[in-house]
């Protein structure tokens, strides 16, 4: 018997070839609209889909596959007389495969000049009901949504008459994924445009981007995936430039700088990190000089360490950096001599090249935690602080000086994993204390590594002090200037302490836990 294919696709990519083989080994081949146009031009005999349903595409080809003549062919199953007698009294021809690639639903929502109007009308529905009455039956129907199944079909079809069932039920899964993940892609459209914020269904939906070679350590399988609707500044769309491919560390770490980045968009910024926590940052009115500051904040940690700097990478700059070891360079560009420098006998070292513009846009995207059975989800931690909603809580006022030094401390903080502490001056840290089980644990560990380099230092608690023995830590190394949100009903104590070292202390309102 004379086996069917259906072919209907957005994507032509390969399609008259494929066609074309399918005809040689004895196929009809069922076809509609631009399809069947593109296959006809080709010189390939195609039937009309109007043929097969006995009624003709209407509502601007709204309907004309939703037939039982078309869903009849493909769901009957052959082991089934009771099936196989149903579909010859109701004159149902039987179909073989099903080609189908769906509307671009989201190539159409990424159009600069979309309107609703338009993303609704690029929701494909007789396709997905195509595809899913297909792979329902994949124990008889082969099913293809994407081109790069044709050549392994035809090379089946062509040695053994058919395809295996192995390979129609991992076609079949195929397309359940694929279909999946275009509702999902609809689902997040249609949420996001009536505003809701809270769905009772989290649907979202990722691109396989690179199958790594594993994942925090050697025995562990990893993958990296990006978004479906691609974030412009973002590791996953990040140019590469040179250097080998990026480990899951590398890609967890990269990420953490470039967020920790955006909060110093003012002036020229170089943050230098380090297993996920910033080992030295440096802001300047060039970039070279925001470097110095960066490498000098901690030598040592830098080391095997990344490095994101938000002005183009100079010669100058690039000379400096070449000759410490570095995992990952972050910039929005560089020059042709900086990367010739950062290049030369360094093929490992890997450069990345974000747009610094597209930042903003990143910030609204919510944070993923998988958590044993579940997934938390929270917006990022981006809240717009003001200075003027600070309060200086002592006696002692800060001096011109300490109040730039404490923005700055301030906006490092955030990015220090709890409990932290950064000890910092008006255009560089020099010291971090992260991750600590109590907060005065990370107070020694900050003034260790700021120590002999202290002079108008300034200090920031990611959280409030629980006790005052931190105040009396912190004054016993010569620091005049701190800053914590405040908030601990033991707050007085803290004050008092600072009131009798002379300290100026400062209370944001906000907390910057990190975990």
């Amino acid at each position: 018997m004379t086996k069917r294919a259906l072919i209907s696709v957005s994507d032509k990519a390969g399609i008259v070839e494929f066609a074309q083989e399918l005809t040689s080994l004895g196929w009809e081949i069922i076809s509609t609209g631009g399809t069947k146009t593109t296959l006809d031009a080709a010189g390939i005999t195609t039937i009309a889909i109007d043929d097969v349903t006995g009624f003709p595409e209407m509502m601007d080809g709204r309907v004309k596959t939703l037939h039982p003549n078309i869903h009849g062919g493909l769901l009957a199953r052959r082991d089934l007389d009771s099936h196989l007698d149903a579909a010859k009294d109701n004159n149902i021809e039987l179909i073989d495969m099903v080609v189908v690639n769906l509307y671009p639903f989201k190539e159409t929502i990424l159009r600069l000049d979309v309107t609703y109007d338009l993303a609704v009308e690029n929701i494909d529905i007789g396709g997905p009901s195509m595809l899913r009455s297909a792979a329902k039956n994949h124990a008889s129907v082969t099913v293809v949504v994407d081109p790069a199944d044709y050549a392994t079909v035809l090379e089946e079809f062509k040695a053994a008459g058919d395809t295996s069932y192995e390979t129609r039920q991992a076609l079949a899964a195929k397309v359940f994924r694929h279909t999946a993940a275009y509702d999902a892609l609809i689902a997040e459209y249609f949420t996001a445009q009536v505003g809701e914020e809270k769905p009772e269904k989290l649907t979202l939906t990722y691109d396989l981007k690179q199958a790594m070679r594993y994942g925090e350590n050697p025995q562990q399988d990893a993958d990296f995936y990006q978004k479906a609707i691609p974030t412009d500044y973002s590791i996953a769309s990040a140019k590469q430039l040179n250097g080998k491919e990026l480990s899951f560390n590398n890609i967890r770490d990269a990420d953490a700088a470039i967020r920790i980045i955006r909060d110093f968009k003012d002036r020229p910024t170089v943050v230098a990190l380090k297993h996920i926590n910033p080992c030295g940052i440096g802001q300047a009115d060039d970039i070279e000089t925001a470097w110095d500051y960066a490498y000098e904040a901690d030598s040592v940690s830098i080391f095997g360490g990344i490095v994101v700097l938000n002005r183009e990478v100079d010669a100058a700059t690039a000379e400096k950096m070449h000759p410490i070891f570095l995992e990952i360079i972050i910039a929005p560009s560089y020059s042709d001599e900086a990367l010739a420098i950062l290049t030369n006998k360094k093929k490992n070292l890997r450069i990345l090249e974000l747009p610094f513009d597209a930042q903003d846009q990143s910030e609204v995207e919510a944070e993923y935690t998988g958590v044993v059975g579940g997934l938390l989800v929270q917006n990022q931690d981006v809240i717009e602080e003001k200075t003027t909603d600070w309060q200086v809580v002592t006696d002692r006022q800060p001096s011109v000086q300490e109040a730039t030094a404490l923005e700055f401390a301030w906006k490092a903080i955030k990015y220090v994993k709890s409990n932290g502490i950064l000890i910092a001056n008006d255009h560089m840290t020099l010291g971090v204390g992260p991750g600590q089980t109590n907060r005065v644990a990370s107070v020694r560990i900050a003034i260790d590594q700021a120590k002999n380099r202290l002079d108008g230092a300034v200090l920031a608690s990611d959280a409030f002090f629980p006790f005052a023995d931190n105040i009396e830590e912190i004054a016993a190394a010569g620091i005049k200037a701190i800053i914590q949100p405040g908030g601990s009903v033991r707050d007085q104590d803290s004050i008092d302490a600072a009131n009798k070292h002379g300290i100026t202390m400062v209370f944001t309102g906000v907390r910057h836990f990190r975990h």
